[in-house]
C-alpha cells in the first residue's frame, strides 16, 4: 500500500508497506510520460536526500525515478533506532522486494533499471524478485571484508569492528555513527549482521551460508559495476570478490581513475554529488541507462 502525499517541485512522497509490516519512505521523481523507471539504492547510512539532485537529472532526461530509505534509517525509521529490530538482509527481502514491485506495477510496460550504491548493489543477492529488473548498475560496491580494504579503511576497521561498534551497541543500543563520523546511524541487527559480514573472508556468503551463496548465483541479469580507484573504502579485491557472487550474472567490472574524466577525486561518496554531472552521470551512467549494458561474451 503507499499514501500519496502533495506534489513538490517535480517529487512526490509515498509510504509503502512491506509485507513484514515495515513502512519505507520513497520519492518519486518523474514527468507525463517517462521512457524507463531508475530506482536508486543508496548506501550504508545515505539517506535518500543525498540522490536528489541525481534524481532530478535523471528526471530531466525523461526518466522515472525512485529513491527510498531502509527500514531504520532516515525518514523510515518510526520510533527509537535501539528498538527497531531490522537486519540488512531485510533491507534486501522486503524493502528492495517492495519498491521493485512497485516500480513495476506503476510503470509495467517499462524496462526497470537499478542503481545501487555500496550496500544497494550488494543487495540484489539479497532481494528475490531481482531478476524482474532489466539491468543493474553497482557503484562503488565490493564485499566490505575489512582485511581487504582499501588502506585508509583498513587502518580504522579493527578499532570499527572490535571497538566501536560492539562497545557502542551494548552502551546506547544502536550504532550512533554520525556522532562517531563512521558511516551513520545504524540500528542494533544491522550493525551486528554488517559486522560478522566484514569479518568473513566471503562476507554475507560466508557469514550466512550455502543458502545465501545461491541467491547471489541467482542474479541472472547483466550488472555493470563502476568502481572508483581511489575508493577509500573498497579496494580492487572488495569489488571484485563481491561480483564475483553473482557466478550466473554477465558482470562488466570499469575502473574509473578520476583523471579519467576530469576529476582529481571521486572517492567513495563522491559521485551522486552535483559537481560530477558532466563527468559521472553525463559520461557514465547516462549511456548505460540509454543505450544498455555492453553485451556478454558470444
Amino acid at each position: 500500500m503507499s499514501i500519496h502525499t502533495p506534489l513538490s517541485a517535480g517529487r512526490q512522497d509515498l509510504a509503502l508497506d512491506t509485507p513484514a509490516g515495515y513502512r519505507i519512505q520513497l520519492r518519486l521523481f518523474e514527468g507525463p510520460e517517462p521512457r524507463a523507471v531508475v530506482i536508486v539504492a543508496g548506501a550504508m547510512g545515505v539517506g535518500q536526500h543525498c540522490y536528489e539532485k541525481f534524481a532530478r537529472f535523471l528526471q530531466a532526461q525523461g526518466f522515472s525515478v525512485i529513491t527510498f530509505d531502509y527500514a531504520g534509517t532516515g525518514a523510515s525509521l518510526e520510533g527509537a533506532m535501539r528498538d527497531c529490530p531490522v537486519r540488512i538482509t531485510d533491507w534486501g527481502e522486503q524493502d528492495c522486494r517492495s519498491v521493485i514491485e512497485f516500480a513495476r506495477n506503476r510503470h509495467p510496460g517499462l524496462p526497470c533499471h537499478w542503481i545501487g550504491h555500496s550496500v544497494g548493489g550488494q543487495l540484489l543477492g539479497m532481494t528475490p524478485n531481482v531478476n524482474d529488473l532489466d539491468q543493474a548498475i553497482t557503484v562503488a560496491c565490493g564485499s566490505g571484508y575489512w582485511r581487504e580494504n582499501s588502506p585508509p579503511t583498513k587502518r580504522i576497521a579493527w578499532l570499527l569492528w572490535y571497538l566501536f561498534a560492539p562497545v557502542s551497541v551494548a552502551t546506547v543500543g544502536y550504532f550512533p555513527g554520525t556522532r562517531l563520523r563512521m558511516v551513520g546511524d545504524l540500528p542494533p541487527n544491522v550493525i551486528r549482521q554488517w559486522r560478522r559480514w566484514c569479518l568473513d573472508r566471503d562476507y554475507a556468503v560466508g557469514a550466512e551460508g550455502p543458502a545465501m551463496r545461491e541467491r547471489f548465483a541467482g542474479v541472472c541479469i547483466p550488472i555493470t559495476a563502476i568502481a572508483f580507484t581511489d575508493d577509500e573504502m573498497m579496494s580492487r579485491r572488495n569489488t571484485e570478490s563481491l561480483h564475483g557472487f553473482y557466478s550466473n550474472a554477465t558482470v562488466d567490472i570499469r575502473r574509473v581513475a578520476p583523471g579519467d574524466v576530469g576529476e582529481s577525486g571521486i572517492g567513495h561518496l563522491g559521485w551522486f554529488r552535483e559537481r560530477y554531472q558532466d563527468a559521472i552521470w553525463q559520461g557514465i551512467l547516462l549511456p548505460l541507462l540509454t543505450d544498455g549494458p555492453s553485451p556478454g561474451p558470444a
